[in-house]
């Protein structure tokens, strides 16, 4: 297995896409270098930014094959590769290992309601057929669901399951995932909640997958760079200055939210592939508004 040290914030792709929503491997490479220069400690292709959920095994395939041509190894390459089924969990798995990828974040099987048995089977027969790091990922609001921290310890206890994502905003829940899981010093928690980082951080988790870094790498690089440096006004001041961006979610979907200011920024990534790809234009105004504020104080 790959001995990959699980820390820092790391920035959920973009998929960019042209206007016939295909995908723009071109920029896609642009996106990988430029959040690599800005300080990022990872990338996480086919994530919830990434639209993972709407493209086809295929395109899957190719978003890791260019990401990881593209990162050449100057940071680790989280793939995601969780889908429905097991056995389709495990195909795009191996594909992403023979690929190239350091590390597997895989989602909570969504749409069929599991169990926690069979959740806890689902992960356990992934992590047994496929020799990465595997990192587990909790986003109840998207997949019906939530990994409980109980089954999240009895998982830890599998050696190539070495961390979890919590996106569920619920910090009482990442708390215990961080209890239930510190008798394992190699076992990371992150916070998926762009807002919990610094607080996941001084809690002992290992950092955060962050959705607001692909807006604002470097100024998301830096909580975990000034938290590891001890000064903790200074990353509690960073942690602050993303308010006024996700203050903007409520116009959209998060993930729609942040590609359409990724593009308001001058980068050609496209829209959302259709149907979840509409901001009012409210919205797009008050993005712009705070773009330029933020802008102004620095922040990138």
């Amino acid at each position: 297995m790959k001995n990959v040290e699980i820390k820092g914030i790391i920035a959920p792709l973009l998929t960019p896409m042209n206007a016939d929503e295909t995908i723009n491997e071109k920029e896609l490479r642009n996106q990988v270098s430029h959040k690599i220069e800005k300080g990022i400690h990872g990338v996480f292709p086919l994530g919830t930014n990434g639209e993972a959920y709407a493209l086809s095994l295929e395109e899957k395939i190719r978003v890791i094959e260019v990401v990881v041509d593209e990162v050449k190894g100057r940071v680790p390459v989280y793939a995601g590769t969780g889908c429905i089924s097991t056995k389709d969990t495990i195909e795009l798995s191996k594909k992403a290992k023979e690929i190239g990828a350091d590390v597997l974040s895989i989602v909570t099987p969504w749409y069929a309601a599991a169990s926690q048995d069979e959740i806890y089977s689902h992960f356990k027969e992934v992590a047994e057929a496929v020799d990465l790091p595997i990192v587990l990922y909790n986003i109840p609001a998207r997949t019906g669901k939530t990994i409980t921290p109980e089954t999240v310890e009895n998982l830890s206890k599998i050696p190539n399951i070495v961390g979890v994502k919590d996106s569920s905003g619920d910090f009482e829940n990442m708390l215990k995932y961080i209890e239930k899981t510190r008798y394992r010093k190699d076992f990371a928690v992150l916070s998926g909640n762009d807002s919990l980082i610094l607080w996941c951080l001084l809690a002992g988790g290992r950092g955060g997958i962050a959705g607001c870094a692909n807006v604002f790498p470097s100024t998301m690089a830096s909580i975990y760079d000034t938290f590891v440096a001890g000064d903790l006004e200074k990353a509690r001041d960073i942690q602050d200055s993303i308010r006024s961006f996700r203050d903007c979610f409520k116009f959209g979907n998060p993930n729609t939210i942040v590609k359409t200011a990724v593009s308001l920024l001058g980068f050609p990534v496209g829209k959302c592939r259709k149907p979840f790809c509409q901001v009012p234009e409210a919205g797009v105004e008050a993005i712009k508004k705070v773009l330029e504020a933020n802008a102004a104080k620095g922040m990138k």
